[in-house]
């Protein structure tokens, strides 16, 4: 015993202090209003988008997180969700028009202790079962020099030679806007959360470097987060002196960016990987820890929403109550908007046909590019009238039992799909592309099919996904139990 944590020691004196990997989440897994650490149980003030495990609900424990099916993260053994604000548009008429992201979000995972550490001798921790923080303060509409957790949030324009900045860059940025938000990563070595989700947690002296107080003497290895947003989308729809993007809790100075972070690894594997990747280039494939899985399946994991609002697009007013406040003093929740407080039953990412068409849902399944298609037999094209309907119609007057809608306007006929093509069992899939007949109907997506299959005698029933959730969870699902979790490899 007494050898083995006399290596696990020298595993953490060697680490070099930038040693650290990227690991890369494809897509968000929901957006929607909601945030469990914030608002359990109810609606979120503001949109979110969130990456990570598809156990997310508006309620979690980390029993949640590991009853996850999928994560849209690379790492199987990270079933985290990580989410931050979404990004919004205003237009010179008052409109919001959503910003896309540049797939999801990268997160670092820096291996980064300082001597002066009260706990140095001990090493950096994996985060432990039930962890959760927050960085960062949506109120916020100035910036304060002084404080640590302001200098954590940051903005970097891509595609020019100006530094970063603490607020939204009032300039062009031709390869996008990056986001970024450093973490504190000292901890009291007691509470999981605090009442504020922020008291259990401290910034080292400089931030992001330097060596943490007495008061939370424990070091974790650090988080940051950078997302790249398009707003090269709107290049040419600048107006007026200012630049014209909003964050949606109605931040237009950037100065309220903010993160949160609910811990869902399997801890063992985290904590092995503190210990033993110490690479400093920051490639996650040189982490033999790590098993890592393809982007189409991180791009299929997703949650079905359960607020009944729309969030994406072109809309009057950002959702829930929040006018545009600018500051420089703190901006004041407002509510008694009339947006909607309920949390709804998921919308799953199909239509129901199965009284009407005698076709049922079989799932989001794939038709990659440069490839044969999926669907071997009749093909169409409607640029303004596709809908769930008028697909299965035509496939089953053509003789075939399987209908599948791509892209918004394209349907394809046949009678069998590959087993590598087939819908991913426990996973939604990323067909979330509206019909472009019908709006209110999905249509597959990039390289994605959404399948309906003739119902033979009997039961026509929809894919079921996961078991009902548990009250206010906002999300089906799966359950298991609590799991054990063994005490880390090393301390």
């Amino acid at each position: 015993m007494a050898s083995h944590l006399a290596l696990c020691l020298l595993a953490f004196l060697v680490t070099p202090s930038d040693a650290f990997w990227r690991m890369p989440c494809a897509s968000p897994v929901v957006v929607e209003r909601s945030d469990p650490i914030i608002n359990p149980g109810a609606v979120s003030g503001h949109t979110h988008t969130i990456m990570g495990g598809n156990g997310f609900g508006f309620a979690m424990t980390y029993a949640d997180t590991q009853a996850s099916t999928c994560t849209s993260c690379i790492v199987t053994k990270d079933l985290s969700n990580y989410w931050v604000p979404q990004l919004y548009y205003k237009g010179q008429d008052g409109t919001f028009t959503s910003v896309n992201q540049q797939g999801g979000v990268v997160v670092y995972y820096i291996q980064r202790a300082d001597p002066l550490d009260p706990e140095y001798s001990k090493g950096l921790l994996a985060f432990p079962p039930g962890f959760r923080m927050v960085a960062g303060n949506p109120f916020l509409r100035s910036f304060n020099s002084s404080s640590l957790e302001a200098a954590a949030i940051t903005y970097n324009c891509l595609g020019t030679n100006n530094p970063q900045t603490n607020g939204f860059p009032n300039y062009n940025c031709p390869g996008g806007l990056r986001t970024q938000v450093f973490f504190p990563s000292c901890w009291d070595g007691v509470n999981l959360d605090s009442a504020d989700h922020k008291s259990h947690m401290a910034y080292p002296s400089q931030t992001d470097t330097g060596h943490c107080p007495p008061t939370h003497p424990k070091r974790f290895i650090s988080l940051f987060y950078e997302i790249v947003w398009n707003t090269p989308d709107f290049a040419n729809k600048w107006y007026g002196n200012k630049q014209p993007f909003v964050w949606a809790m109605g931040d237009d100075t950037g100065y309220g960016y903010h993160g949160d972070f609910v811990n869902g690894w399997d801890v063992p594997t985290l904590q092995k990987a503190v210990n033993t990747c110490t690479d400093d280039s920051g490639v996650i494939q040189l982490c033999p820890v790590f098993t890592l899985q393809s982007d189409a399946a991180q791009q299929g994991c997703k949650v079905p929403p359960a607020v009944h609002e729309q969030v994406l697009g072109t809309l009057p007013a950002l959702p829930g109550c929040n006018p545009v406040q600018s500051g420089p003093a703190n901006a004041v929740p407002k509510s008694g908007c009339g947006a909607t407080t309920t949390i709804g039953a998921p919308i799953w990412p199909y239509t129901d046909v199965t009284k009407t068409k005698n076709f049922k849902y079989i799932g989001c399944g794939s038709d990659p590019a440069g490839q044969s298609r999926t669907l071997t037999g009749a093909s169409k094209t409607d640029a303004s009238g596709m809908t769930v309907e008028s697909c299965i119609d035509f496939c089953n007057s053509n003789g075939y039992s399987i209908a599948g809608l791509e892209y918004t306007t394209q349907c394809f006929c046949g009678n069998s799909v590959a087993a590598d093509r087939a819908p991913v069992s426990g996973r939604v899939g990323a067909c979330a592309m509206p019909c472009s007949g019908n709006s209110g109907q999905v249509c597959g997506g990039p390289a994605m099919l959404s399948l309906y299959q003739k119902c033979s005698s009997g039961s026509c029933t929809n894919i079921k996904y996961v078991s009902p959730s548990p009250p206010n969870k906002g999300h089906a699902n799966t359950t298991s139990d609590t799991p054990t979790i063994p005490d880390p490899e090393c301390p």
